[in-house]
């Protein structure tokens, strides 16, 4: 890690320390080493940087492209941990560089959900983060926040919103011993995001939640 990911965390902490009434629960089910697959929710571009201090381990993000397209924030985004990943289809280079991630024993962050909610509800999930724990057989972390919904302009430094980081126990997935069919996918997917929503409270499952299990069979 370079000296720009030590410097960044300590500025997270101390602007969270200051502006929010920040939480983390659960932090004794992140195992201290070994692969890890960290997948959560998505509300606001605060998460990454959110997670990566709350957990307590170092660990790297697979991040939108878009972050990459300029010189000058990709230098910094890149030191922070993150790597690009193209979305709305299968990037077979970012699942390359992540299972190499995780065969070096670090810990990986994920949103399965590839894009930030709008009304901070769950949104129908991509299956990429099913294909890769499946692949690398690594136990997945779930890990649901709530709160940075309200990281909006700069009134909410005054505000303090409570933003909580609920860290739930590590799970395995079945692992892949040949090719996934699209059915086996959604399934697997399907069992990440409830491990996720049962870390959220109700008006936080969206798609995912009781009134959503319908909406998930279209």
């Amino acid at each position: 890690m370079s000296w720009f990911y030590y410097i960044g965390r300590g500025i997270m902490r101390m602007l969270l320390a200051l502006f929010t009434r920040w939480e983390v629960k659960g932090k004794e089910n992140v195992p201290p080493q070994g692969g890890l697959l960290v997948v959560a929710n998505h509300i606001n571009m605060a998460d990454p940087p959110l997670i990566g201090v709350s957990l307590g381990r170092k660990m790297l993000i697979m991040a939108k492209e878009e972050l990459f397209r300029h010189r000058f924030p990709a230098y910094f985004v890149r030191r922070f941990g993150a790597f690009p990943v193209r979305r709305g289809r299968m990037d077979r280079e970012a699942l390359e560089e992540a299972r190499r991630v995780l065969r070096q024993g670090l810990a990986l962050v994920m949103f399965p959900e590839a894009k930030r909610s709008r009304n901070a509800r769950l949104q129908r999930a991509l299956p990429g983060s099913a294909l890769l724990a499946a692949r690398a057989g690594v136990p997945l972390l779930p890990v649901g926040i709530t709160g940075t919904e309200h990281i909006k302009g700069w009134a909410w430094m005054l505000r303090r919103p409570l933003l909580t980081v609920n860290i739930g126990r590590p799970f395995r997935l079945a692992p892949a011993n040949g090719t996934l069919t699209k059915e086996e996918l959604a399934a697997l997917t399907e069992n990440i995001m409830e491990h996720i929503a049962a870390l959220l409270p109700p008006s936080y499952r969206g798609i995912y939640g009781e009134t959503g299990r319908e909406d998930r069979k279209d």
